[in-house]
């Protein structure tokens, strides 16, 4: 991040002589023990939310039991989940009676040209790929996850729609709100971005059982500590949400036993997610972080 609070260098570079000192509120201050405690209050929320939709729904007469949830309602309790997570990080992020912006979790544009970011991005995916390929290979286990199959993605057409804008468009978004726009961020502050970065890495993993298989959560818990590595390059959260919204829209289309769609569904979820930004622009949900304050001038007299 830049503007009022000093630039993110990259790792293991030489950090530069100190700037203005940040502004009252941003993620420099955020203290690093509202990490997991935004963490266990997003699942908590998370918990609740599903439950205030599940139980009307279960008044209502629809079969809800432990081992069966229908798939449309799966996919409710899902973004009311999404929601939570977004909503848990806000919440603690304004601890201490803090100003909270959207620029504060990265939601400005990378300090690194757009070309340079797009590359960091491909490498990031094909690391992963490659990780995760190898991984699968030593374990010799292949899986597929469980979450379409939940979402009810075979059901026709309209959950399948709804579950790949939820898999490629909301997850990813809210997703990487919470873990690297603020967890990464609050435990920067705790021993610095190696540990937060590789912590971070494994709660986002951690987070996954269930809606993957097991042998996934290592590789999963990879591609978190890589998605911080490119927060903490480019300074930004939308390459992370690009990058997690390409992996996920791959990995839906290869469930689905896709080819030329899945291009086209990572394209779809780009623009739409360009578009849920923009409009948050238009009404004043994320605004661009304040100029940096120039210091001021030292005047001698003779």
């Amino acid at each position: 991040m830049e503007s009022s609070q000093t630039a993110l260098a990259p790792l293991g570079s030489t950090p530069s002589p100190p700037g203005p000192e940040p502004a009252r509120g941003t993620a420099d201050e955020w203290p690093w023990w509202t990490a997991p405690a935004a963490l266990v209050g997003g699942l908590l929320l998370a918990a609740v939310a599903g439950l205030v939709v599940d139980l009307p729904a279960a008044l209502f007469g629809v079969d809800i039991t432990a081992t069966h949830l229908p798939g449309w309602l799966e996919l409710m309790d899902t973004v009311v989940q999404d929601a939570a997570f977004v909503g848990a990080a806000v919440l603690f992020a304004g601890v201490g009676a803090r100003a909270v912006r959207a620029w504060q979790f990265g939601l400005r544009p990378p300090r690194l040209r757009w070309r340079q970011t797009a590359l960091l991005i491909l490498a990031l995916l094909v690391a992963f790929l490659i990780f995760s390929e190898i991984w699968a290979e030593l374990l010799e286990v292949h899986t597929k996850e469980k979450l379409l199959e939940q979402l009810g993605a075979g059901e026709g057409t309209v959950l399948l729609l709804l579950s790949a804008v939820l898999t490629c468009v909301i997850a990813p978004c809210c997703e990487e709100f919470l873990f690297r726009g603020f967890i990464y961020r609050a435990l920067c502050n705790w021993r610095g971005p190696w540990p937060a970065a590789i912590l971070t890495g494994l709660v986002f993993g951690g987070i996954h059982a269930g809606s993957a298989p097991a042998v996934d959560l290592v590789p999963l818990g990879a591609l978190g500590f890589g998605l911080c590595l490119l927060y903490r390059r480019t300074g930004s959260l939308y390459p992370c949400i690009a990058a997690h919204s390409l992996n996920n829209s791959l990995a839906f289309g290869a469930i689905e036993n896709w080819g030329w769609q899945i291009p086209v569904l990572m394209v779809a979820a780009l623009a739409l997610i360009a578009l849920l930004v923009r409009g948050l622009q238009r009404v004043g949900a994320i605004t661009p972080p304040p100029a940096p304050t120039a210091p001021a001038a030292v005047v001698s007299t003779a």
